[in-house]
């Protein structure tokens, strides 16, 4: 009998596990970002989807520093960041653009988005009137 309710209870864990698995995996893809350059020559990459541990890398496969023109503005207006691992892929973008001599202008985040970005400094343009008032979860925040 023990071994039985002890062998269900790991699958129950498994199961949790590969489940959440796969619905990070099924939101990871809902990162996209449709691109234009405006009338002065910047590029705006209009974001849609959630930001956070599972979609880091397609976030930053979305973009290409070295082509882009000088401007670059990042619009967050349909996107979310969801964690602490979306902050750091926000700093990771900037310090990219950074180290091919370009400014990236981010629009659209939320104050405590903007408070965590410790390393973008002042490559980081916000647009205040705009900005979201939701919050992000972080414990330097709590």
């Amino acid at each position: 009998m023990i071994t039985v309710v002890a062998d269900l209870a790991i699958a129950v864990i498994i199961g949790v596990i590969l489940s959440a698995l796969v619905f990070a995996w099924e939101h990871a893809k809902q990162m996209q970002a449709k691109s234009y350059i405006d009338e002065d020559g910047t590029k705006i990459y209009e974001l849609s989807g959630p930001l956070f541990f599972g979609s880091v890398q397609h976030f930053q496969d979305l973009f290409d520093p070295r082509n882009d023109p000088d401007e670059v503005v990042v619009d967050f207006y349909d996107a979310r960041v969801a964690d602490h691992s979306g902050i750091g892929a926000i700093d990771t973008l900037a310090e990219r653009y950074e180290r091919h001599g370009k400014r990236l202008h981010l629009k659209h985040l939320s104050r405590e988005c903007r408070d965590l970005l410790e390393k973008a400094g002042d490559l980081v343009e916000v647009n205040v009137m705009e900005d979201p008032q939701y919050h992000v979860a972080d414990d330097r925040l709590a």
